[in-house]
């Protein structure tokens, strides 16, 4: 066989079920094996390199498989770098395979040609370049393996052209595959005995106990883990955005959201008041601190971390005990550790937060009736929650959407899922992502989340949708604008005597008339019955359907945003109100 078919049987050996890619001048050969092979993985043609990339982001985070991604050369690589940076800091293992140019024509003006190595390299885990044919088994297992093996992340395999063409040679080169290579984590870090002994003693003697959980703890699958660990000691759960769905929402354990987007405030009381905090898998970044002021410096709590990648552990905080090791293996040495007769007196702590929980989600129930028009975005997660089968996924853009899905999306089950690229906050992810999501879980029905500034990065995929016919939901935040840089701007407008603004307002149109262009069910909702009787249709409905909601601009009134509450001179921690930006 030639190095194109070899490539295919691996991935498949792999457990590869699909790939997500763009054709080019390059990965002809590839295509005629993905085409010729039986038991090939499934291709789905994309429209854009970075909606392919972001399709097998999204994949790998719900299935916990690496997902592979493939590009022609040039523009097609370069296209795909948004897609490598967010899977790589987000700790996803995705794999690129970069159809290259052939390798007679390097360095002599070949049309398409770049320097992948020095591209890829500073924003992937591994990058390599297939150097010959016999070579080609051994760089396969090498990209799974960096891929999956300790802190996941993303690798990038470049493959001249004229090597694919090549035919494998008989001797000296196995095709075998490493089968824990096909999940990821593929191998467990464990901690040392003496740091969970150590960590064990301090918790045990702690009075107001919580523990944060991270993204790091989802890309564990160590949801079930940290239910069990809470559950018999009695300790509070707060997340972080990508850490959310650790616990069920509905748990008496499951406090809330922490972090400057869409944050619970009975959640950062509970961190600014605990007298020991457990992070697993958070890096303690600006978001999930608030700007390091929660837990503030001065609070004189002991902290617990946990994470895979000892060069986080202690980067921004004094840590007291720190352990490194995969949150799920940390967690159940941290369970067998536990005597089991012991018992945490934690009653009062837990109580008292929960008392705090109830009186936010009262107030909340209690503001003002929805306006007519335009529809409040929190009105539109209120109605997803009334609405959404269980499980479901909801993917989210980083812009609009994030902060009310954060603060207001309730998920009742275990299996459901929101998924955000928080990391570098890309737009254009949450349409191509729900076709990941789909392939990642084809009996979970994706639900998107995005703004204008979303939907004009992504709309050629509404063709994928529409081709493949993937039973997504898609919500659209009309606003006309980028209106989470509009608010910004106007929150940090000094001058009051003008609106602050500039450069970020579109012309207003009705984009569900886009969508079906492209065959989608599709509905326009400009009042809240409206958008009620629209949502019901859209998940009575077996394919793709698009709701375009007209909604009220974040830029009009400030969102559930620690930070620029603050710039306003709220109190984020007091009760919620209607304020103007």
């Amino acid at each position: 066989m030639n190095g194109a078919a070899a490539l295919v049987r691996m991935l498949s050996d792999y457990g590869v079920e699909v790939i997500f890619g763009v054709p080019g001048d390059t990965n002809v050969a590839l295509y005629r094996a993905l085409k010729s092979i039986e038991g090939a993985p499934v291709h789905v043609l994309c429209r854009d390199e970075r909606s392919a990339v972001f399709m097998a982001d999204c994949y790998a985070r719900i299935s916990g498989k690496p997902a592979i991604a493939e590009v022609p050369s040039g523009a097609g690589a370069m296209y795909a770098l948004p897609g490598v940076a967010e899977a790589n800091e987000s700790s996803v293992p995705v794999i690129l395979l970069v159809n290259d140019i052939p390798r007679a024509g390097v360095g002599r003006g070949t049309l398409t040609e770049l320097p992948i190595g020095e591209l890829f390299r500073p924003i992937a885990k591994h990058v390599e370049t297939l150097p010959s044919i016999g070579k080609l088994p051994e760089v396969v297992r090498r990209a799974f393996r960096y891929a999956t093996a300790g802190r996941p992340g993303a690798a990038v395999l470049a493959l001249p052209e004229d090597i694919l063409y090549e035919e494998i040679p008989e001797a000296d080169v196995s095709l075998h595959i490493e089968p824990q290579c096909r999940v990821a984590p593929s191998y467990r870090v464990q901690p040392q005995q003496d740091a969970i002994d150590a960590a064990m003693t301090a918790l045990l003697e702690a009075k107001k106990p919580l523990i944060v959980a991270g993204g790091g703890l989802n890309r564990s699958g160590a949801s079930l883990a940290l239910t069990q660990f809470a559950e018999r000691l009695n300790i509070p759960v707060v997340t972080t955005i990508t850490g959310q769905g650790a616990v069920r929402d509905n748990h008496d354990l499951s406090i809330g959201i922490i972090g400057d987007n869409g944050f619970h405030p009975h959640a950062l009381w509970a961190l600014e008041n605990a007298d020991l905090v457990v992070y697993i898998g958070c890096r303690m970044g600006s978001v999930a601190t608030m700007n390091w002021r929660h837990p503030s410096m001065n609070a004189h709590c002991k902290i617990i971390q946990i994470d895979l990648n000892p060069e986080v552990i202690a980067n921004t905080y004094e840590v007291d005990f720190p352990i490194y090791g995969d949150a799920r293996a940390v967690l159940e040495a941290m369970i067998n550790a536990i005597n089991p007769e012991y018992l945490l007196d934690t009653v009062v702590w837990v109580d008292n937060i929960n008392q705090r929980r109830k009186e936010f989600w009262e107030h909340i129930a209690s503001m003002d009736e929805q306006d007519p028009s335009p529809i409040r975005p929190e009105f539109i997660i209120e109605t997803l929650n009334r609405h959404l089968p269980a499980p479901c996924n909801v993917i989210s853009d980083a812009g609009t959407p994030t902060p009310y899905s954060t603060r207001f999306l309730k998920f009742c089950d275990d299996q459901s899922r929101l998924v955000i690229p928080r990391f570098f906050g890309g737009l254009g992810y949450a349409i191509p992502a729900v076709i990941g999501a789909y392939y990642a879980a084809p009996n979970v029905r994706p639900v998107g989340l995005f703004g204008d500034g979303s939907l004009g990065m992504s709309a050629g995929e509404l063709e994928t949708l529409s081709r493949l016919d993937i039973p997504a939901v898609l919500i659209h935040f009309n606003n006309a604008c980028f209106g989470w840089i509009k608010a910004l701007q106007r929150v940090t407008n000094t001058e009051r005597s003008n609106d602050g603004t500039f450069s970020v307002d579109f012309n207003p149109h009705s984009m569900d008339k886009l969508a079906s262009v492209y065959g989608i069910h599709s509905s326009r909702a400009e009042t809240p019955e409206e958008f009620e009787n629209a949502i019901a249709e859209a998940f009575n409905h077996d394919g793709p359907y698009f709701i375009d909601v007209v909604v009220e601009s974040i830029a009009n009134r400030v969102p559930p945003v620690y930070s620029w509450l603050t710039k306003t001179g709220a109190n984020p921690i007091a009760p919620e109100k209607r304020t103007a930006a």
